[in-house]
């Protein structure tokens, strides 16, 4: 009896043992919970978000989560049968028959373990691509270094509690998302188009035996890839993909990861993982000026101007066709937006501001401006505007002027009109980044001192298109409300300024009767280079488009050998040819308000010509006011004005002329209130250290001008 029980005790202890070594070997290899298959899909953000031109054709992709590349979920219906037949063959061929674990597999595995011979071939073992998902979707479960068999066990339970609430398909087709490949791709995907520049759909047999090759090892080189390939697809000749082993390893289909037409709009545009924007650009005309852009660029040459953008707009909608914000090449500031940033826009304002000074009513076409020296006393010192060619024409037309971009008469002209006036014109045209008063610009500003941007300028330009009416631009068809075009010139203003901008004959003494401002029809345009060399712009429009180009260094050194005509407008140029192929552009038609008339400019080198007018300013004579007619002032030594005497040459030899205009008869020069002479006598002045100021007084003793000046 005693031995009895003894036995009975002893089995039972030996159960209960077992019984607890059981309990804490299943908590020991408790899998973590798993998701369902619904809450899976849901869940998943692609890396990517992506652009679309007009058509809906890929122009651009953008990465916009860094942790890993991959783009959207891809359904198992989508995925080429090759790949899916290739994948479960190497990786599981008993898939569709058990539960999440391959039994007979891991028999197979354990019998390996003892009696593993020296192949040195490493099989996959008994991890089934149930128990992989799992991996993916809990990577403790795969965490490097724990290849135990705790982990394992792990991983078979989970396989099976997959395999028990998610169907097979369901399975395999959360797997092809979320398996890791080469490099950052995840997914097939990402991995089809930058691994093979393929679709899934549509990958072949070379392919699938492929992807399923780097399964085991992504990272693997050309031959070990090829050689499991090659015994995957079971092929007697493995040229084939041996070449395309090569091809994948060396990343040729990387670089072709999407178009890349739209890199600069894509990072303006996209900001969400899995985001799709459907843009206006039109994918013509996108290429063309890429093309002529690069072109250019190439042409110019890196050591003479490395970056360049180019914008073309809809005038009747204000679409964007085009957006180019550069193209690299030889740029060293690639990434950074020519089409969004700001620049000094140089003479390109000026068309904006006689457009002002014409719908007022104070200046004309046929007026005529002084293009001759001149010293502006400003709060910041002494202004001296110069022309680009440095030399004066003397008395020109306002068409003259604004057509061959004289600095000089565009000066006179701000002074006619008002800075801060000017200053609200830009504003009111789009030109935001004009954030300071009129004052702090100065009368730089009617040389283009302040800095805009690329889209701003074709904007603008397109509302002198549109007759005056202004309206925002758009890059997809999503408008706010309250965008509705308003007035913001005088149409009337607007078609002269408009016409001015396309007369080749006013502009042939600047540019040459032939430049690449002049096509075979009526376009109008402006050139601008700014100071330093440092911008080249070419903006202009027909009756259908506006098209801005800009050329410079993006990191602000100046440009060589490059000028308006030679930088930036043979790309205008080509864009236009591109646009108007088969249908030219038409003149726009004369609004209400302007009148013809034939007038002559006598004084000037310009011919009798047909001029417009606004109704109401029209002459048939226009010439310079006689000096009789002018207002006397003392025109040397400008205030504000520094003479330094030199020591080596005598003082009485270091005179300092004074010059005055208009008529003089009977005005006297007073010099730190003691007289000087006649005004009309030629004076001069015998400079002695200090400041000094002149005055001009009349017959009557009235001051009418004077002028401070210091001698060191």
């Amino acid at each position: 009896m005693t031995v009895r029980f003894r036995l009975r005790d002893a089995l039972a202890w030996l159960a209960l043992a077992a019984l607890v070594l059981t309990t804490i070997a299943h908590l020991a290899t408790k899998s973590p919970p798993m998701p369902d298959f619904a809450t899976v899909r849901a869940d998943w953000r692609p890396s990517e978000a992506w652009l679309y031109d007009r058509d809906g054709q890929l122009l651009d992709s953008e990465r916009v989560d860094f942790e890993r590349r991959r783009l959207a979920w891809v359904p198992l219906g989508d995925i080429s049968p090759a790949v899916r037949d290739a994948v479960v063959n190497a990786e599981d061929r008993r898939f569709w028959s058990h539960g999440g674990v391959d039994w007979l597999a891991v028999a197979s595995a354990v019998r390996a373990r003892f009696t593993r011979g020296a192949t040195g071939d490493r099989s996959r073992g008994a991890s089934t691509l149930a128990m992989q998902l799992a991996a993916f979707l809990d990577p403790g479960l795969a965490q490097p270094g724990q290849r135990d068999w705790r982990t394992k066990i792990r991983q078979m339970r989970a396989g099976q509690a997959l395999a028990s609430n998610w169907s097979h398909e369901q399975m395999l087709e959360a797997y092809f998302n979320l398996l890791p490949l080469r490099g950052e791709a995840q997914g097939i995907g990402a991995g089809a188009q930058s691994l093979f520049g393929k679709k899934p759909a549509q990958m072949n047999r070379t392919d699938a035996a492929l992807f399923a090759g780097l399964l085991p090892n992504p990272a693997a080189g050309a031959e070990a890839l090829s050689r499991r390939a090659c015994r995957i697809a079971k092929a007697k000749d493995c040229s084939a993909i041996r070449a395309a082993a090569a091809t994948l390893v060396s990343g040729e289909h990387a670089a072709r990861f999407d178009p890349g037409l739209a890199p600069h709009l894509a990072v303006r545009l996209l900001d969400k993982p899995g985001k799709r924007v459907a843009t206006t650009i039109d994918r013509r005309i996108q290429t063309a000026a890429i093309v002529a852009l690069r072109r250019q660029l190439e042409g110019l040459g890196a050591n003479r101007v490395r970056d360049g953008a180019v914008v073309v707009l809809d005038n009747a909608t204000g679409e964007v066709l085009a957006y180019v914000g550069g193209v690299g090449l030889g740029s060293t500031a690639a990434q950074v937006d020519g089409a969004n940033a700001r620049r000094q826009a140089g003479s390109t304002l000026k068309p904006h501001l006689y457009a002002q000074v014409i719908e007022h009513g104070w200046l004309t076409a046929a007026s005529i401006l002084d293009d001759s020296p001149v010293q502006l006393d400003t709060a910041s010192g002494l202004y001296v505007p110069k022309n680009y060619d440095r030399s004066f024409k003397g008395p020109v037309s306002v068409r003259h002027a604004l057509a061959s971009s004289l600095n000089v008469p565009a000066v006179r002209t701000l002074i006619i009109d008002d800075v801060q006036q000017f200053r609200d014109r830009l504003w009111a045209l789009g030109y935001h980044g004009l954030v300071e008063d009129g004052e702090y610009y100065g009368f730089s500003l009617a040389l283009g001192s302040a800095e805009v941007s690329l889209v701003e300028q074709a904007n603008a330009f397109r509302t002198l298109a549109n007759m005056g009416k202004w309206s925002p631009v758009h890059f997809s068809d999503m408008r706010k409300d309250g965008e509705e075009a308003r007035a913001i010139v005088n149409p009337a203003a607007a078609f002269i300024v408009g016409d001015i901008l396309a007369d080749a004959s006013a502009r042939a003494d600047a540019f040459g009767a032939d430049s690449a401002l002049r096509l075979p029809f009526w376009a109008a345009a402006k050139t601008g280079t700014s100071k330093g060399m440092r911008d080249n712009w070419c903006v202009g429009f027909t009756d259908r488009f506006t098209v801005a180009v800009w050329v410079g260094n993006l990191e602000g050194d100046s440009m060589r050998a490059v000028s308006g005509t030679s930088g930036a407008a043979p790309v205008w140029r080509d864009v236009m040819m591109a646009l108007h192929a088969g249908s030219p552009g038409k003149p726009p038609k004369m609004p209400n308000g302007v009148e013809v008339r034939q007038v002559s400019l006598p004084g000037t080198r310009e011919p009798p010509r047909r001029e417009y007018f606004l109704a109401g300013t029209a002459q048939t004579e226009m010439a310079s006011a006689p000096q009789a007619a002018r207002r006397p002032r003392i025109t040397s030594p400008v205030s504000g004005s520094v003479y330094a005497l030199d020591p080596d040459i005598p003082i009485d030899r270091q005179r300092l002329a004074v010059t005055v205009s208009g008529s003089v008869a009977g005005y006297r020069l007073i010099l730190d209130k003691k007289p000087l002479g006649d005004a009309d006598a030629g004076q001069q002045i015998l400079p002695r250290p200090g400041a000094h100021m002149l005055a001009l007084v009349d017959p009557g003793g009235r001051m009418i001008d004077r002028v401070r000046f210091t001698v060191r």
